[in-house]
C-alpha cells in the first residue's frame, strides 16, 4: 500500500542539489489501471497503481533494459523525465522526494512523502517550503501528467 502526500514547490531549499539524487525516466502504458515502466539511474521497473489518491496499492516488478526500452516504445503520451532528491526529515522515519521535472514540465516541483498510515498522513505538518497540497486534487499524478493534463 502507498500512502502519501503531494505539494507542489516553488521555492525548494538552496541546498537541495547536494541531496542523494536518482535520474528518472517513465512512460505510461496505461492510465486506469495505472500501468507504469520507469527507468532510475540503471535499474528498470514495470508497477501497477491502484486507483486513488491519498492511498493506494502499488506493486514494482524488476526489468531488464531490453524489456523497458520495448515497454516504453509502447507509451502513450509523455514520456515524463525528472530528478528525485531525496533527504530525510530531522528527527522522523519520514524521506522527502523532491521532483524537479524536466523536458515537456521543465519548472515544476513537486515533493511528496510516504506514509505508514492514513493517521500518520493525517497528522503530518509540512516543512514551511512546501507549498500548496495537492494530493486530492489529482491534477499532478505522474500518470495525469503523462496524458497532458497539467
Amino acid at each position: 500500500m502507498e500512502i502519501e502526500r503531494k505539494f507542489l514547490v516553488s521555492a525548494p531549499p538552496s541546498d537541495y542539489h547536494s541531496w542523494e539524487s536518482i535520474s528518472m525516466e517513465q512512460g505510461y502504458l496505461s492510465t486506469n489501471p495505472v500501468v507504469r515502466v520507469r527507468k532510475e539511474n540503471e535499474a528498470y521497473f514495470l508497477t501497477y497503481k491502484s486507483k486513488g489518491l491519498l492511498a493506494r496499492e502499488e506493486y514494482n516488478l524488476p526489468l531488464t533494459k531490453e524489456s523497458y526500452e520495448h515497454l516504453r516504445s509502447k507509451a502513450d503520451g509523455i514520456i515524463i523525465t525528472k530528478t528525485r532528491y531525496k533527504k530525510p526529515i530531522e528527527g522522523t522515519s519520514l524521506i522527502i522526494e523532491l521532483d524537479v521535472f524536466s523536458g515537456v514540465y521543465e519548472g515544476l516541483m513537486l515533493a511528496e512523502v510516504e506514509f505508514s498510515s492514513i493517521e500518520e498522513a493525517n497528522r503530518f505538518t509540512p516543512p514551511d517550503w512546501f507549498g500548496e497540497d495537492v494530493t486530492l486534487s489529482g491534477k499532478y499524478q505522474n500518470s495525469r501528467l503523462s496524458q497532458g493534463a497539467k
